[in-house]
Protein backbone atom coordinates (compact mmCIF):
# COMPACT_ATOMS: atom_id res chain seq x y z
CA UNK A 1 0.00 0.00 0.00
CA UNK A 2 1.24 3.05 -0.84
CA UNK A 3 2.56 5.91 2.16
CA UNK A 4 1.65 9.15 2.53
CA UNK A 5 4.17 11.82 1.59
CA UNK A 6 4.41 13.22 5.10
CA UNK A 7 5.53 9.43 5.94
CA UNK A 8 8.34 9.60 4.23
CA UNK A 9 10.14 12.67 5.13
CA UNK A 10 11.11 13.15 8.33
CA UNK A 11 13.21 15.75 8.69
CA UNK A 12 14.73 13.75 12.38
CA UNK A 13 15.54 11.22 10.12
CA UNK A 14 17.67 13.37 7.40
CA UNK A 15 17.29 17.15 5.82
CA UNK A 16 18.64 15.20 2.55
CA UNK A 17 16.01 13.37 -0.24
CA UNK A 18 16.84 12.16 -4.00
CA UNK A 19 13.43 13.38 -5.61
CA UNK A 20 12.70 11.89 -9.75
CA UNK A 21 10.28 13.06 -12.22
CA UNK A 22 9.42 11.55 -15.57
CA UNK A 23 7.48 12.60 -18.44
CA UNK A 24 4.14 10.48 -19.55
CA UNK A 25 4.89 7.91 -21.20
CA UNK A 26 8.32 8.18 -20.92
CA UNK A 27 8.23 10.31 -23.88
CA UNK A 28 11.12 12.29 -25.60
CA UNK A 29 9.49 15.93 -24.34
CA UNK A 30 12.59 17.26 -23.17
CA UNK A 31 14.93 16.75 -25.27
CA UNK A 32 15.29 15.21 -29.24
CA UNK A 33 12.35 12.84 -30.60
CA UNK A 34 14.34 10.60 -32.94
CA UNK A 35 11.32 9.50 -34.67
CA UNK A 36 9.82 13.27 -35.62
CA UNK A 37 13.45 15.13 -35.37
CA UNK A 38 11.87 17.41 -33.40
CA UNK A 39 14.22 19.05 -30.83
CA UNK A 40 12.93 20.11 -27.45
CA UNK A 41 16.64 20.61 -26.29
CA UNK A 42 15.73 23.60 -24.61
CA UNK A 43 13.01 22.56 -22.54
CA UNK A 44 16.26 20.96 -20.07
CA UNK A 45 17.44 24.39 -19.53
CA UNK A 46 14.01 25.72 -18.67
CA UNK A 47 14.18 22.84 -15.98
CA UNK A 48 17.40 23.57 -14.53
CA UNK A 49 16.52 27.61 -14.42
CA UNK A 50 13.20 26.36 -12.64
CA UNK A 51 15.17 24.18 -9.96
CA UNK A 52 17.70 26.37 -9.39
CA UNK A 53 15.34 29.47 -9.37
CA UNK A 54 12.80 27.86 -6.20
CA UNK A 55 16.49 26.76 -4.24
CA UNK A 56 16.72 30.93 -4.26
CA UNK A 57 12.74 30.94 -2.83
CA UNK A 58 12.02 28.04 -0.89
CA UNK A 59 14.75 26.88 2.25
CA UNK A 60 15.52 24.00 0.40
CA UNK A 61 18.85 23.29 -1.14
CA UNK A 62 19.71 21.82 -4.30
CA UNK A 63 22.76 19.48 -4.32
CA UNK A 64 23.01 17.56 -7.17
CA UNK A 65 20.40 17.40 -10.59
CA UNK A 66 20.80 15.96 -13.61
CA UNK A 67 17.56 16.94 -16.71
CA UNK A 68 17.65 14.27 -19.03
CA UNK A 69 15.70 13.61 -22.25
CA UNK A 70 12.30 12.29 -20.50
CA UNK A 71 13.03 12.89 -16.43
CA UNK A 72 14.86 14.48 -14.17
CA UNK A 73 16.81 13.60 -11.05
CA UNK A 74 17.50 16.30 -8.01
CA UNK A 75 19.19 15.75 -4.77
CA UNK A 76 17.38 18.74 -2.09
CA UNK A 77 18.46 19.47 1.32
CA UNK A 78 15.76 20.85 3.72
CA UNK A 79 17.05 23.85 5.33
CA UNK A 80 14.84 24.32 8.42
CA UNK A 81 16.85 26.43 10.51
CA UNK A 82 17.07 29.08 7.68
CA UNK A 83 12.91 28.66 7.35
CA UNK A 84 12.26 29.14 11.44
CA UNK A 85 14.83 32.20 11.02
CA UNK A 86 12.69 34.19 8.62
CA UNK A 87 10.69 37.24 9.61
CA UNK A 88 7.29 38.10 8.54
CA UNK A 89 8.31 39.90 5.89
CA UNK A 90 10.88 37.50 4.22
CA UNK A 91 7.82 34.76 4.29
CA UNK A 92 5.67 36.88 3.06
CA UNK A 93 8.20 37.81 0.38
CA UNK A 94 9.07 35.10 -0.70
CA UNK A 95 5.79 33.39 -1.21
CA UNK A 96 4.75 36.53 -3.22
CA UNK A 97 7.34 35.36 -5.65
CA UNK A 98 5.41 32.67 -6.41
CA UNK A 99 1.58 33.29 -5.18
CA UNK A 100 -0.58 35.84 -5.01
CA UNK A 101 -1.12 35.32 -1.56
CA UNK A 102 -4.33 36.73 0.00
CA UNK A 103 -5.69 40.12 0.72
CA UNK A 104 -4.44 40.22 4.12
CA UNK A 105 -0.46 39.57 2.88
CA UNK A 106 -1.56 42.14 -0.08
CA UNK A 107 -2.76 44.74 2.06
CA UNK A 108 0.33 44.11 4.30
CA UNK A 109 2.83 44.64 1.80
CA UNK A 110 1.05 48.10 1.37
CA UNK A 111 1.70 49.16 4.19
CA UNK A 112 -2.45 49.38 5.01
CA UNK A 113 -3.13 48.99 8.83
CA UNK A 114 -4.48 45.78 10.01
CA UNK A 115 -6.80 44.89 12.76
CA UNK A 116 -5.56 42.96 15.88
CA UNK A 117 -7.93 40.26 14.26
CA UNK A 118 -6.55 40.50 10.96
CA UNK A 119 -3.14 40.35 11.93
CA UNK A 120 -3.75 37.23 13.80
CA UNK A 121 -5.29 35.50 10.98
CA UNK A 122 -2.29 37.20 8.46
CA UNK A 123 0.28 35.19 11.00
CA UNK A 124 -1.56 32.20 10.95
CA UNK A 125 -0.92 32.12 6.90
CA UNK A 126 2.32 33.18 7.34
CA UNK A 127 3.39 29.85 9.19
CA UNK A 128 1.45 27.58 6.99
CA UNK A 129 3.42 29.31 3.97
CA UNK A 130 6.70 29.15 6.34
CA UNK A 131 6.17 25.05 6.42
CA UNK A 132 5.00 25.12 2.70
CA UNK A 133 8.17 26.91 1.68
CA UNK A 134 10.88 24.08 3.77
CA UNK A 135 8.01 21.09 2.00
CA UNK A 136 9.65 19.55 -0.82
CA UNK A 137 6.37 18.36 -2.03
CA UNK A 138 4.95 22.26 -2.74
CA UNK A 139 9.14 22.47 -3.95
CA UNK A 140 8.28 19.67 -6.79
CA UNK A 141 4.83 20.86 -7.32
CA UNK A 142 5.99 24.44 -8.05
CA UNK A 143 8.88 23.10 -10.45
CA UNK A 144 6.73 20.61 -12.12
CA UNK A 145 3.31 22.40 -12.55
CA UNK A 146 5.76 25.55 -14.06
CA UNK A 147 7.00 23.14 -16.55
CA UNK A 148 3.94 21.39 -17.27
CA UNK A 149 1.99 24.77 -18.34
CA UNK A 150 5.24 26.14 -20.03
CA UNK A 151 4.88 22.73 -22.35
CA UNK A 152 1.58 22.69 -23.24
CA UNK A 153 0.83 26.05 -24.00
CA UNK A 154 4.08 25.91 -26.46
CA UNK A 155 2.71 22.64 -27.77
CA UNK A 156 -1.29 24.01 -28.02
CA UNK A 157 -2.58 21.08 -25.66
CA UNK A 158 -3.68 20.40 -22.57
CA UNK A 159 -3.05 16.99 -20.25
CA UNK A 160 -0.36 15.85 -18.47
CA UNK A 161 2.87 16.16 -18.95
CA UNK A 162 4.47 14.00 -16.23
CA UNK A 163 4.12 11.14 -15.48
CA UNK A 164 3.45 11.44 -11.67
CA UNK A 165 3.84 13.77 -8.80
CA UNK A 166 7.46 12.42 -7.79
CA UNK A 167 9.49 9.42 -6.29
CA UNK A 168 11.55 10.59 -3.71
CA UNK A 169 14.51 8.59 -1.25
CA UNK A 170 15.71 9.61 1.79
CA UNK A 171 19.32 9.38 2.26
CA UNK A 172 19.90 9.08 5.74
CA UNK A 173 23.91 8.77 6.07
CA UNK A 174 26.80 10.31 4.26
CA UNK A 175 27.25 7.18 2.38
CA UNK A 176 23.85 7.16 0.88
CA UNK A 177 23.75 11.18 0.48
CA UNK A 178 27.21 11.08 -2.13
CA UNK A 179 26.06 8.08 -3.40
CA UNK A 180 22.96 9.43 -4.39
CA UNK A 181 24.52 12.41 -5.71
CA UNK A 182 27.05 10.67 -7.84
CA UNK A 183 24.30 8.48 -8.93
CA UNK A 184 22.33 11.74 -10.14
CA UNK A 185 25.35 13.28 -11.66
CA UNK A 186 26.30 10.64 -14.38
CA UNK A 187 23.43 10.13 -15.62
CA UNK A 188 24.40 11.59 -19.05
CA UNK A 189 27.43 9.50 -18.67
CA UNK A 190 25.48 6.20 -18.35
CA UNK A 191 23.14 6.84 -21.06
CA UNK A 192 26.08 8.21 -23.75
CA UNK A 193 24.90 11.30 -23.93
CA UNK A 194 28.56 12.78 -22.91
CA UNK A 195 31.67 11.63 -22.61
CA UNK A 196 32.88 13.33 -19.62
CA UNK A 197 31.37 15.50 -16.38
CA UNK A 198 32.08 18.86 -17.44
CA UNK A 199 30.32 18.36 -21.24
CA UNK A 200 26.93 16.87 -19.21
CA UNK A 201 24.79 19.58 -19.79
CA UNK A 202 22.34 21.00 -17.49
CA UNK A 203 23.72 19.13 -14.61
CA UNK A 204 25.12 20.36 -11.48
CA UNK A 205 28.40 18.89 -11.59
CA UNK A 206 29.19 20.94 -14.63
CA UNK A 207 28.08 23.79 -13.36
CA UNK A 208 30.31 22.94 -10.02
CA UNK A 209 32.98 22.64 -12.55
CA UNK A 210 32.74 25.37 -14.56
CA UNK A 211 32.82 27.65 -11.37
CA UNK A 212 35.96 25.84 -9.81
CA UNK A 213 37.53 26.55 -12.93
CA UNK A 214 37.15 29.92 -14.04
CA UNK A 215 39.67 31.43 -16.09
CA UNK A 216 38.25 34.48 -17.12
CA UNK A 217 37.95 35.68 -13.74
CA UNK A 218 40.60 34.40 -11.41
CA UNK A 219 38.68 35.60 -8.35
CA UNK A 220 36.33 33.09 -8.96
CA UNK A 221 38.59 30.53 -9.35
CA UNK A 222 37.97 27.58 -6.91
CA UNK A 223 34.24 28.96 -5.57
CA UNK A 224 31.42 27.24 -5.69
CA UNK A 225 27.79 28.52 -7.36
CA UNK A 226 25.87 30.16 -5.60
CA UNK A 227 23.04 28.42 -6.53
CA UNK A 228 23.69 24.97 -5.48
CA UNK A 229 24.52 23.72 -1.80
CA UNK A 230 28.30 24.44 -0.82
CA UNK A 231 30.72 21.79 -0.32
CA UNK A 232 31.70 22.43 3.64
CA UNK A 233 34.91 20.12 4.23
CA UNK A 234 34.69 17.57 6.34
CA UNK A 235 32.75 17.55 10.03
CA UNK A 236 34.01 19.17 12.41
CA UNK A 237 33.40 21.39 15.49
CA UNK A 238 33.78 24.72 13.31
CA UNK A 239 32.45 23.57 9.91
CA UNK A 240 30.11 25.91 7.80
CA UNK A 241 26.79 24.86 6.88
CA UNK A 242 26.63 22.53 3.82
CA UNK A 243 27.15 19.17 2.46
CA UNK A 244 30.19 17.57 4.64
CA UNK A 245 33.04 17.18 2.07
CA UNK A 246 35.75 18.56 0.41
CA UNK A 247 34.57 19.73 -3.37
CA UNK A 248 38.36 18.97 -4.61
CA UNK A 249 37.19 15.26 -3.32
CA UNK A 250 33.26 15.26 -4.34
CA UNK A 251 34.95 16.36 -8.24
CA UNK A 252 37.84 13.58 -8.16
CA UNK A 253 35.52 10.72 -6.90
CA UNK A 254 32.58 11.44 -9.82
CA UNK A 255 35.79 11.45 -12.12
CA UNK A 256 36.73 8.49 -10.80
CA UNK A 257 33.67 6.57 -10.79
CA UNK A 258 32.82 8.26 -14.61
CA UNK A 259 35.32 6.98 -16.28
CA UNK A 260 34.27 3.50 -15.78
CA UNK A 261 30.32 3.77 -15.13
CA UNK A 262 29.91 3.58 -18.83
CA UNK A 263 27.75 0.36 -19.89
CA UNK A 264 30.25 0.33 -23.01
CA UNK A 265 33.02 -0.59 -20.89
CA UNK A 266 33.91 -3.84 -18.61
CA UNK A 267 33.75 -1.11 -15.63
CA UNK A 268 37.42 -2.82 -13.98
CA UNK A 269 38.52 -1.05 -10.96
CA UNK A 270 42.10 1.30 -10.95
CA UNK A 271 44.14 0.29 -8.67
CA UNK A 272 44.15 4.27 -7.46
CA UNK A 273 40.87 4.44 -5.72
CA UNK A 274 39.83 7.59 -4.47
CA UNK A 275 40.90 8.29 -0.65
CA UNK A 276 36.74 9.62 -0.09
CA UNK A 277 35.55 5.75 -0.74
CA UNK A 278 38.38 5.05 2.25
CA UNK A 279 36.62 7.51 4.44
CA UNK A 280 33.29 5.90 3.62
CA UNK A 281 34.10 2.98 3.91
CA UNK A 282 32.46 1.58 0.88
CA UNK A 283 34.09 -1.49 -0.78
CA UNK A 284 34.87 -0.13 -4.76
CA UNK A 285 32.40 -2.68 -6.71
CA UNK A 286 29.57 -1.96 -3.96
CA UNK A 287 30.04 1.81 -4.79
CA UNK A 288 29.72 1.05 -8.97
CA UNK A 289 26.70 -1.00 -8.28
CA UNK A 290 25.24 1.94 -6.19
CA UNK A 291 26.51 4.71 -9.01
CA UNK A 292 24.59 2.40 -11.63
CA UNK A 293 21.78 1.54 -10.08
CA UNK A 294 20.87 3.40 -7.07
CA UNK A 295 17.31 3.54 -7.32
CA UNK A 296 16.57 -0.01 -8.53
CA UNK A 297 17.22 -1.78 -5.01
CA UNK A 298 15.40 0.55 -2.51
CA UNK A 299 12.23 2.08 -2.45
CA UNK A 300 11.75 5.32 -0.14
CA UNK A 301 14.93 4.86 2.68
CA UNK A 302 18.39 4.70 2.03
CA UNK A 303 21.41 4.50 3.71
CA UNK A 304 22.97 2.11 6.68
CA UNK A 305 20.41 -0.97 7.89
CA UNK A 306 20.52 0.11 11.35
CA UNK A 307 19.27 3.35 10.36
CA UNK A 308 16.50 2.67 8.27
CA UNK A 309 15.69 0.13 10.73
CA UNK A 310 15.25 3.12 13.21
CA UNK A 311 13.19 5.27 10.72
CA UNK A 312 10.76 2.54 10.51
CA UNK A 313 10.69 1.76 14.25
CA UNK A 314 9.82 5.84 14.67
CA UNK A 315 7.53 5.94 12.31
CA UNK A 316 5.57 2.17 13.01
CA UNK A 317 6.36 0.39 9.80
CA UNK A 318 7.56 -3.34 10.64
CA UNK A 319 9.21 -3.70 7.22
CA UNK A 320 11.29 -1.55 4.51
CA UNK A 321 11.70 -1.97 0.75
CA UNK A 322 15.66 -2.93 0.19
CA UNK A 323 16.57 -3.79 3.59
CA UNK A 324 19.22 -6.61 2.66
CA UNK A 325 20.46 -4.43 0.14
CA UNK A 326 21.24 -1.68 2.62
CA UNK A 327 23.06 -5.01 4.54
CA UNK A 328 25.29 -5.81 1.70
CA UNK A 329 25.95 -2.17 -0.01
CA UNK A 330 26.46 0.08 2.87
CA UNK A 331 28.23 -2.51 5.30
CA UNK A 332 32.38 -1.20 5.82
CA UNK A 333 33.75 -4.39 4.15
Amino acid sequence: MPRSRKTLVSLDATPYYHCTTRCVRRAFLCGEDKFTGKSFEHRRKWIEERLLQLGGIYAIDVCAYAVMSNHYHVVLHINRDQALGWSVNEVIDRWHQLFKGNLLSQRYCQGEPLSKAEQTALNECVEEWRNRLMDISWFMRCANEFIARSANREDQVTGRFWESRFSSQALLDEKALMAGMVYVELNPIRAKMAETPEQSDYTSIKRRITQALKVNNPEAIGQQPETLFPFAGYPGADMPEGIPFSLSDYLELVDWTGRIIREDKRGYIPEQVPPILQRLTIDTRHWLYLTRHFELPFKNLVGAAFRVRKVCEQAGQHWAQGIKQCERLFSSS
